[in-house]
């Protein structure tokens, strides 16, 4: 497939697949297989989406690209092709030696790095119809948390030990630079941040959240000691894990970053979402946010959190956004859905 042309919009997507399997080569083993009905669900969406760059989350992560290389032969069967592959070893499930969840044991999925069964478990990768400049990519995500600037954690109940090992990315914090059909570059943010609950009354994930988003808040602000700001053709993406409104969470940190000066929100919707919402009921019934908006769709019954807007693909203000979405399965309830998350696009022209 030819690569797109200047003149042409590009769409910018960020989709959580939720693909991750619990054991290290299982992916593998079932796109070699071929008869997951998640995977093929999550590759329909993929293609129908038409996206020149898709940031995805929850796809284990090996060495060798091997699972990420069949996932884009997978796609290219189906017409959809992407040339240009990234990913690197995330934090999830990364060991760190050390008993992080206080449970007088070392080696479980919360003493990694970031929660994970095994190294790589549910990590990020991009697939692009733009050349990707390997070289120039900056990789934050071995960064400690204390050494945030204005880190919230004191008082999220880490040992001196484990303080002094815990990383603030609990999957990855990414630059990642892409070459524009006009020769331009653009520079793709790519973050999935931890869960702000499941947790204790330290608030150890919320107070996490909270950080790993404000991460881009000082990045765009030149405010992270020896990191410049990558200029002014960006895109912002991921799964913050965080509602502005509704659900648990520090909201601080997603309203100022939406509201940040270098960034836009292009607000992407979906009729779908409303319709889910009003049918369901339950925990939406007391949300404040839009409903259009949403992008997971999560269980509304008791212990619920209801569905959320969780996913974002948030351009530099600079940016000429002439449309934006939410993509959901064709046929919702009908068990073929794949991932819980819908996935969330902009076009972009330059």
């Amino acid at each position: 497939m030819a690569a797109p042309l200047a003149a042409e919009p590009l769409r910018i997507a960020t989709f959580n697949t939720e693909l991750a399997r619990k054991g290290p080569g299982l992916f593998l083993r079932d796109l070699e297989a071929g008869d997951a009905a998640d995977i093929a669900a999550v590759l329909h969406r993929i293609v129908a989406a038409e996206a020149d760059v898709l940031l995805l989350q929850g796809i284990d992560y090996d060495m060798e690209g091997r699972a990420l290389g069949l996932l884009a032969r997978r796609l290219s069967d189906r017409g959809r092709d992407y040339p240009y592959r990234f990913a690197l070893r995330p934090n999830a499930g990364m060991p760190t030696g050390i008993d992080l969840d206080g449970d007088g044991r070392t080696g479980g999925p919360r003493d990694a790095q970031g929660f994970g069964y095994f190294s790589g478990q549910g990590g990020m990768a991009i697939l692009s119809r733009l050349p990707i400049l390997h070289r120039e990519a900056r990789d934050f995500s071995a960064m400690l948390w204390r050494d945030l600037p204005g880190a919230l954690m004191p008082g999220a109940g880490l040992s001196p030990e484990a303080a002094a090992v815990q990383r603030l990315s609990s999957n990855g914090h990414w630059d990642v630079p892409l070459r524009r059909p006009d020769g331009g570059v653009l520079h793709l943010l790519a973050m999935h941040a931890t869960p702000p609950v499941f947790d204790g009354p330290e608030d150890r994930n919320g107070r996490r959240n909270h950080d790993e988003i404000a991460f881009w808040r000082l990045y765009l602000d030149g405010a992270l000691p020896g990191a410049e700001p990558p200029g002014e053709a960006f895109v912002l993406a991921g799964d913050f894990n965080l509602d502005p409104v509704d659900g648990a969470g520090r909201k601080a940190a997603i309203r100022s970053l939406l509201g940040h000066g270098a960034l836009q929100d292009p607000a992407p919707a979906s009729p779908r979402g409303a319709d889910a919402a009003r049918r369901q009921g339950g925990a939406n019934a007391a949300q404040r946010g839009d409903p259009g908006q949403d992008t997971a769709d999560w269980s509304d019954g008791p212990g619920g959190p209801g569905n959320l807007r969780v996913d974002y693909v948030l351009p530099a203000a600079g940016l000429s956004v002439v449309g934006a979405g939410i993509m959901w399965p064709e046929t919702p309830g009908s068990g073929r859905e794949g991932s819980r998350h819908g996935l969330v696009w902009v076009d972009i022209a330059f």
